[in-house]
């Protein structure tokens, strides 16, 4: 039987997703598992790899069942994962060696401040294209070294292997052609300088991480290993980082061109072009490269949303997060209540750890549709900041934002979006943008299509959301999320 078919696998925080995709571009399978999190002591938040990896291997099952399609069928796969959580695991025996710390955890917050007096604490962001908080793999690598007998064991006997999810599923569920990841997925590790397309060996060694356990850099198509699916070989020819998969598969690959994610936390990534601008606030990321042509991309993040909806479950607030929709819905406004879901701090352009959630304005009369509608407007209200910080560190005014990810799903959200930035959101037909990004880049390194003849995902089914509020109503309600915001930062420091 002729292989056609194009799996896509997108491993994030919250769960992990395989798509299956015909040579049209077109999805013909989708399978999901949620993931769940290990909470040892509070502000401490891990995953364990051997869920990780049956949760993928699960989706893809489910994918495959769905399409009618089995693995013998399968021409190539592409990978893209979360950031920032570092998996671990022996180079001889392939098991993992415990629990991923992950990019929601914040114990390693002493240790930032601990490297602001060094040598190269003022290097940080320029060298590594963001500021290493204490969400960033190599922090986690530093602490576990310090913390953690058997990964520090491993490190001394020259077996320890550390990576991304990526590069944990295919040791998992197939066999490395070599300890790789590219480009954009290692600067996730805060390992790599984009600029120098190198790691910044200073750093790793005054991090006490072993080189060696590190992997190499390749270019975004590359055959990094072989997934066994249902006694198939099939190809990962692609590899990169979720946020800009996501750029790349909703057709952004032109300076100015820009999409808002929302999964677990919401980013904003612009295409800026072959060059990398000067650093600021905003994260310059290595997002591909492709027939040796470099494209860097700009990235601001909102740190919780979708886990933000996850919390408002959890304490009964609501029975489901897609409840949330039904609430907002019911009230024409937030009633004076502003929300600001900085559970795990503040992103772009606070960026603020340290800052804790809060609700503002509760009294007689606010209802669950009220807080339900003003987690609406914290995105709408972040996005606006994260838009103007764009503009001010390039020049670059976004004239329209195309959308994806879980909470992108909602009309209501996406239209308090626009009315609040006031810039127009586009939104596909097919919002799973992140898997079909790694999905066409495969199929690129497997010759289905070349980078000059990819298929059009904005079809006559995309739905356009239209700013409807003035500028003076805008700017009333903005000032009252500043308000709010002067609250919450500094409230974790001692």
């Amino acid at each position: 039987m002729i292989k056609r078919y194009l799996l896509a696998i997108d491993q994030g925080g919250s769960g992990s997703r395989a798509v299956i995709y015909d040579p049209d571009g077109q999805v013909r399978g989708y399978g999901y598992r949620p993931v769940g999190r290990v909470c040892p002591q509070p502000g401490w938040v891990e995953q364990r790899p051997s869920a990780i990896a049956r949760s993928v291997a699960e989706a893809i099952q489910q994918a495959l069942s769905r399409a009618g399609v089995r693995g013998h069928e399968l021409l190539a796969c592409g990978i893209t994962s979360q950031r920032d959580t570092v998996f671990a695991w022996h180079a001889v025996t392939g098991r993992p060696i415990g629990n991923a710390i992950t990019w929601q955890d914040l114990r390693t917050a002493p240790l930032v401040a601990e490297l602001d007096n060094t040598p190269l604490g003022s290097q940080r962001r320029e060298r590594l294209g963001q500021f290493p908080g204490a969400y960033a793999g190599a922090m986690h690598m530093a602490w576990r070294m310090r913390h953690d007998p058997a990964f520090r064991r491993a490190a001394e006997r020259g077996v320890l292997r550390v990576s991304l999810a990526a590069g944990w599923i295919i040791q998992a569920l197939g066999r490395p052609t070599e300890h790789a990841l590219d480009h954009s997925l290692l600067q996730a590790m805060t390992v790599y300088d984009p600029r120098l397309k190198a790691l910044w060996d200073e750093w790793i060694t005054a991090l006490n991480i072993p080189r060696t356990a590190l992997p190499v850099a390749r270019p975004t198509i590359h055959h990094f290993g072989d997934l066994l699916i249902d006694g198939a070989t099939v190809p990962v020819l692609a590899m990169m980082t979720d946020q800009q998969a996501a750029l790349f598969g909703y057709d952004c690959r032109a300076p100015g061109q820009a999409v808002a994610t929302h999964g677990t936390a919401s980013f904003v990534n612009v295409v800026v072009g072959t060059s990398p601008p000067p650093q600021g606030i905003c994260k310059t990321y290595l997002a591909w490269e492709i027939d040796g042509i470099t494209t860097y991309a700009l990235e601001a993040d909102m740190t919780t949303t979708g886990a933000a909806a996850n919390w408002l479950r959890e304490i009964g607030l609501v029975r489901r997060a897609t409840d949330l929709d039904r609430y907002a819905a019911a009230v024409t406004d937030s009633g004076g209540v502003v929300f600001v879901p900085a559970l795990n701090g503040l992103g772009v352009p606070s960026e603020d750890r340290s800052a804790r959630g809060a609700i503002f304005g509760l009294a007689l009369g606010v209802g669950v549709g009220h807080i339900a509608r003003a987690f609406y407007e914290a995105i709408g209200f972040q996005l606006v900041d994260i838009l103007a910080t764009i503009q001010a560190e390039t020049g670059i005014t976004i004239a329209e934002l195309r959308v994806g990810g879980g909470l992108a799903a909602s009309d209501l959200a996406c239209q308090i979006q626009a009315d609040l930035s006031g810039i127009t959101l586009i939104r596909a037909c097919d919002t799973e943008t992140t898997a079909r990004g790694v999905a066409l880049l495969a199929g690129i390194g497997a010759g289905v299509w070349s980078l000059d003849s990819l298929p059009s995902l904005l079809d006559e089914r995309a739905r356009r959301f239209v700013p409807r509020l003035s500028l003076a109503e805008r700017t009333a309600v903005y000032e009252r999320w500043h308000m709010a915001l002067s609250r919450v930062q500094g409230w974790a420091q001692e």
